[in-house]
């Protein structure tokens, strides 16, 4: 697991370390580099996986602007042992370019203290999860969409794929497929079937059947949050997610009273075992704007990190570790704490 991120010079975050856990939810006004540090972590991803061109213009692109030819560093601090596990990755553009005169990323180091001696596996396990990290920001549009069957069939970081995926599921773990209606007739009981249609060859398209009725509503005919919420679900069901997801604002569009199965969904995904799953945990770091999806974090307050701006810089700290936190909360509903401002996190201006 991702214990922290150490950031040098990616846009707002010139100089900052955010703590990660399990599961970790950003908070924070607009332009406190939420996003940013998905995106970090994709450009980590690219790395790992030797896509050096890509990676090497997403650091260009996340580098501070007005810091000239400074290093860009980003070290991801992975492990669980006394002396730490970390890599350190920086981009340096003083040092050259290619023949094309493009810039190029010039450093990729992985460094690592194992107390068993193990350091070659212990790379292989950090390449392997860093590797996996997915980046999902759903639209519902892209989910509609009907999608090509394939031999090997993926959840797009859109959404995309989404009616193959299920109806992968539906053949090959029948069992899970069936959970996921079950748990989507309890999520949204106006539904209680998942089909699909072939609206040409090698393509598939889903619908969702009425309760007790044998109409379909096809995917373009749902709304943005059910389709949104299919989705969510459906990842938290997959047998062999990704090691990391990150998830930009997974409850945009969904109803308050429907945040709580996004918080299941992503539990799922970060506690398995709890929920009779025998596999890996997944670590979740996901962004969100709700005050009403924040409340639902207040008996677990080490699992919302504040994103605040301090001069052109941004601190990140646990609202667990907020001075008097349970003072300042009592009973008040940790969503309300945040959105007034007591926790930071808010507009200047407000």
């Amino acid at each position: 697991m991702l214990e922290s991120i150490e950031f040098h010079n990616f846009r707002v975050l010139r100089d900052t370390t955010l703590p990660l856990g399990p599961c970790t939810i950003l908070v924070g006004a607009n332009g406190t580099g939420k996003s940013t540090v998905l995106q970090a972590l994709v450009v980590a991803r690219d790395i790992v996986k030797r896509n050096v061109a890509e990676a090497s213009h997403d650091f260009v692109s996340l580098a501070s602007r007005d810091q000239g030819n400074t290093i860009v560093g980003l070290t991801l601090h992975w492990g669980g042992n006394q002396h730490g596990d970390y890599t350190h990755l920086n981009w340096d553009p003083s040092r050259g370019h290619t023949e094309k005169g493009s810039k190029s990323l010039k450093a990729w180091h992985f460094k690592s203290f194992i107390s068993d001696g193990n350091e070659v596996r212990s790379q292989e396990d950090f390449s392997y999860t860093i590797g996996q990290i997915k980046l999902f920001s759903f639209s519902a549009p892209a989910i509609a969409t009907p999608s090509h069957v394939q031999e090997t069939v993926s959840l797009g970081p859109d959404g995309a794929g989404l009616a193959t995926v299920l109806d992968a599921l539906r053949d090959d773990s029948p069992d899970r497929f069936s959970a996921i209606e079950q748990k989507l007739q309890n999520w949204l009981p106006e539904f209680d079937r998942i089909l699909f249609d072939r609206p040409s060859q090698g393509v598939k398209s889903l619908s969702l059947q009425r309760a007790g009725t044998q109409q379909k509503v096809p995917a373009t005919g749902l709304s943005d949050g059910t389709l949104i919420v299919l989705a969510l679900l459906t990842l938290a069901y997959l047998p062999e997610p990704p090691s990391i997801v990150c998830l930009e604002e997974p409850d945009r569009g969904i109803h308050p009273r429907l945040l709580r199965c996004v918080q299941d969904a992503i539990y799922r995904l970060c506690y398995p075992k709890e929920c009779g799953e025998d596999r890996e945990p997944v670590q979740v770091i996901a962004t969100t704007h709700s005050p009403y999806f924040v409340d639902l974090f207040k008996d677990h307050p080490e699992e919302i990190v504040v994103a605040n701006r301090v001069g052109d810089n941004v601190e990140f700290k646990r609202v667990s570790e907020q001075p008097n936190i349970q003072e300042i909360l009592g009973d008040t509903p940790l969503g309300e704490a945040w959105f007034s401002g007591v926790l930071g996190g808010v507009p200047t201006e407000s």
